[in-house]
């Protein structure tokens, strides 16, 4: 991000105001809290989706208290990289929405929908004085009838569609290994071990403990963690 001259400081202190370039300069921001926070991976495979992230662990805490992957339905989660805080509101949200959308149409939602509406919602959040922007970018991922799908959002709102993608502070480097190694249609088990081999380019020297995934398929949404993680 290009530094901010003090000329700029009228509109680096309101969300609803432009800058004469045309930039919301607290949604750089925010984009710069994404960038800081640990790597997260999304990633399509044949029939499922693979959703993996590294984490913080502080001795003697409780492992959950650093979650990263979160189930929507069981058929839909996300991963975050950012301010988790924001990350745990939108996944209320998002739960409701699923919820609502399964009590009222009888089916389970869209992965796109409860992208898109989680989308909408950042960028509600751009719009009004008053507000920030979500420090947050998600990866939000599953298995519906059109079969698996993976989308990124960021904190302006926008809606990006993937078929494996990276985000958090090593994302680059772990881009650079879903670029080269990404087969369409990966087996499981293949898929799974590169999710793992670019989280390690990620985060160096990251140990399995400090892993997080989870794997979504047709049948079933399974959370994996530390000794649960066997490459294969």
């Amino acid at each position: 991000m290009q530094s901010v001259p003090p000329s700029y400081m009228a509109y680096d202190r309101t969300i609803v105001v432009f800058s004469p370039e045309g930039r919301l300069l607290q949604v750089e921001y925010a984009r710069q809290a994404v960038k800081r926070g640990l790597t997260a991976i999304g990633l399509v495979a044949r029939d499922s989706v693979i959703l993996g992230a590294t984490k913080t662990s502080i001795p003697l805490s409780v492992e959950n208290t650093f979650k990263k992957v979160f189930e929507i339905d069981n058929h839909v989660g996300l991963v975050g990289s950012g301010i988790l805080a924001d990350a745990r509101d939108l996944v209320d949200i998002a739960r409701v929405k699923a919820q609502v959308h399964q009590i009222t149409y009888g089916e389970p939602i869209s992965i796109h929908s409860v992208a898109k509406y989680i989308a909408n919602y950042k960028h509600m959040a751009t719009q009004y004085a008053g507000l920030r922007p979500f420090g947050i970018g998600l990866l939000i991922g599953g298995v519906d009838t059109t079969g698996p799908n993976l989308f990124e959002t960021d904190p302006s709102g926008t809606l990006l569609q993937w078929k494996a993608q990276s985000i958090g502070r090593g994302a680059e480097k772990a881009k650079k290994v879903l670029k080269n190694e990404y087969k369409d249609s990966m087996p499981l088990k293949d898929a799974v071990n590169l999710v793992l081999k670019a989280l390690k380019a990620g985060e160096k020297d990251v140990k399995k403990e400090n892993i997080e995934l989870a794997i979504i398929t047709p049948k079933e949404f399974r959370m994996m963690h530390g000794s649960d993680i066997k490459e294969k």
